[in-house]
């Protein structure tokens, strides 16, 4: 078995790290693969021929579909076989995630079941909860939904008001309050709902039937996408919960909420690549039927053009986001293997990894928009029509950079989280920018002639690293405990990063790939070619931004110098390289990059 380099969440920003020390989509295993299958199997033969139906909320349709899924053991693939479930590693679960991303309305009750629903009792809840509730989710006898969100608690989730108060005799805690957006609300047996307990600051987390009397709901929520989806608000009035119903300990419902986050951040990053996955399928197959003025719009060298991006958004977060699951996959084993409880051993791994987590989040959820709004202009008027795949694909995208925290809060939590990591000395942040600072007069443009191919793709890497941790450095001497309130230029600093971590994670792919030979085919490195041509010059620009917002003329002259130097690229013919990249895809007439 090969031993990974253990990398801490945000140290890619000051390591440099080899190919064959990330994990890349194409080693997935025979049974990984045949798991991905299966789910892949139940959404083509069990749920598409009712995507319409699920629209139209057709009575019993979304809880059947799921409870079939159960049977089949598909809500289980996380969960330890002792609690009827088949015990999968992180990265396999991501996969299946991917596997069931393609199923719009479906997928989001699906990853609200298995995630959100049963992960904070799977990582949080004592043995007896575990025993009592376990077993019915992951073979579907019951679903879950999970209740954060009030009228006055978004993104601030530790705002809300919903109460629990513990009865005279001591037995059951008494919950009021009222929660909103609860995803499954409609038919799930068990909630996971966050109240405080008298007038504690912080949130503790309770599990509620719902078949205990005092739980009533407004009718389903009229919604933009995602209409399938059971969305209800729901209201507790005098619940009683037993004392032995609460989850983890008094006080940790914050905490828990935060973890559960983070996990759901990355899974929805493995999930918008099946929602990417069907509409490249969707365009590269409408691309190639439709005749316009005597040819296949295909031939189109505009509609080429956006075949090649959608590709390359695609590559690129599959690139990033099985890179990042092993991180995170590689920390929960040495975890276990230094006798954290299982729990505590996945929480912890997950949680290791925020900014990556949030990062992933974000380029997955706008890489997926980008894409289908693409394919609705490529289908051009039937784009717009209600009757075409586009509709669903387009509508059902945008909740993504909303769910998990919307991408605006997402992005501060990328700098922030990074920028902790550095003060608090877990990664060496600020000495490696120091050093960066102590010899900015000697930057220089790399000599592309004396260098291979990779060699250069590791120089760009490592340069427009050294550019994030200037402004990283120079933007917390500025403003210090000030900096939280400079939103506008954490998140040209949160960009800075995304980039870095998709070129990085994309480019070493690349490099493993035609290395190991696993694949030849010169497509690829057309398409590390373009996405460096796409992110080189996205990074100037946010760099640009952040320099020009604060400094002085003396200070932004050098400071422009050396990010000109750093965010240098040898350009590249990326028309044609785009147009190779489309080819490819026209020929297979479905996504097999």
């Amino acid at each position: 078995m090969k031993t990974y380099v253990l990398l801490k969440g945000g140290e890619f920003l000051v390591k440099d790290v080899k190919a064959e020390d990330i994990f890349i989509p194409e080693e997935f295993n025979e049974e990984q693969l045949m798991i991905a299958q299966s789910c892949q199997d139940f959404v083509e033969t069990e749920v598409a021929p009712h995507f319409n139906a699920i629209d139209q909320h057709e009575k019993g349709l979304m809880p059947t579909l799921l409870k079939k899924a159960g049977e089949m053991g598909l809500l289980g693939i996380s969960v330890p076989e002792k609690y009827e479930g088949f015990g999968q590693s992180f990265l396999t679960n991501m996969k299946a995630n991917e596997a069931m991303g393609s199923a719009y309305s479906f997928s989001v009750a699906f990853m609200a079941h298995t995630g959100i629903g049963t992960l904070p009792l799977l990582y949080y809840g004592k043995k007896e909860q575990h025993e009592k509730y376990l077993p019915k989710l992951s073979t579907g006898e019951w679903l879950a939904a999970y209740c954060l969100t009030e009228p006055g608690a978004g993104s601030d989730a530790n705002a809300g008001i919903t109460k629990a108060i513990l009865s005279e005799d001591g037995k059951n805690y008494i919950l009021n309050g009222q929660k909103m957006w609860i995803t499954n609300g409609g038919f799930a047996d068990l909630f996971t709902v966050f109240a405080k307990i008298d007038n504690d600051r912080v949130l503790s987390a309770f599990l509620v039937e719902s078949a205990w009397e005092g739980i009533t709901m407004n009718p389903e929520e009229n919604k933009m996408g995602i209409k399938g989806s059971s969305t209800r608000q729901i209201f507790f009035n005098d619940v009683e919960v037993p004392v032995e119903n609460i989850l983890g300990k008094r006080g940790q419902g914050f905490r828990i909420a935060l973890n559960i986050l983070h996990m759901g951040r990355i899974k929805l990053g493995a999930t918008v690549i099946g929602g990417m996955r069907r509409s490249i399928n969707y365009s590269v197959n409408y691309a190639s039927q439709r005749k316009q003025f005597g040819s296949s719009l295909a031939d189109f060298g505009a509609i080429k053009y956006k075949l090649a991006e959608q590709v390359v958004k695609m590559f690129s977060t599959e690139s990033a986001v099985y890179r990042a699951s092993k991180d995170i996959e590689n920390i929960i084993e040495k975890n276990k293997a230094d006798g954290m409880p299982y729990g505590e051993a996945n929480i912890n791994g997950i949680a290791e990894f925020e900014p990556e987590c949030a990062l992933l989040k974000v380029y997955g959820s706008e890489s997926l928009d980008y894409i289908v709004d693409e394919m609705v202009q490529i289908y051009g008027g039937m784009g717009f029509s209600a009757d075409a795949p586009a509709d669903r694909s387009y509508r059902d995208s945008r909740i993504n950079r909303i769910f998990e925290g919307t991408n605006e809060i997402n992005r501060l939590i990328v700098a922030d989280a990074a920028i902790k990591r550095g003060l608090r000395h877990r990664i060496a942040l600020f000495e490696t920018a120091d050093e960066v600072f102590d010899n900015l007069d000697k930057i220089k443009i790399p000599d592309t002639s004396k260098l291979g191919y990779f060699e250069l793709k590791h120089v760009y890497v490592k340069q427009i690293k050294k550019a994030v941790l200037i402004l990283i450095s120079k933007v917390n001497e500025n403003f210090k405990r000030k900096l939280i309130f400079e939103e506008e230029i954490l998140i040209n600093i949160a960009n800075m990063i995304i980039y870095s971590y998709i070129l990085e994670s994309t480019s070493l792919r690349v490099e493993k790939l035609l290395k190991s030979g696993v694949k030849d085919n010169p497509v690829y490195y057309d398409i590390l070619d373009v996405l460096t041509h796409d992110l080189m010059l996205a990074l100037h620009k946010e760099g640009v931004d952040i320099i020009s917002s604060f400094l002085s003329d003396n200070e932004k002259r050098k400071l422009l110098e050396a990010l000109t130097k750093l965010s240098y690229y040898d350009p590249i013919n990326v028309k044609d390289a785009r147009q190779r990249i489309a080819n490819k895809l026209i020929y297979d007439t479905v996504y097999k990059f």
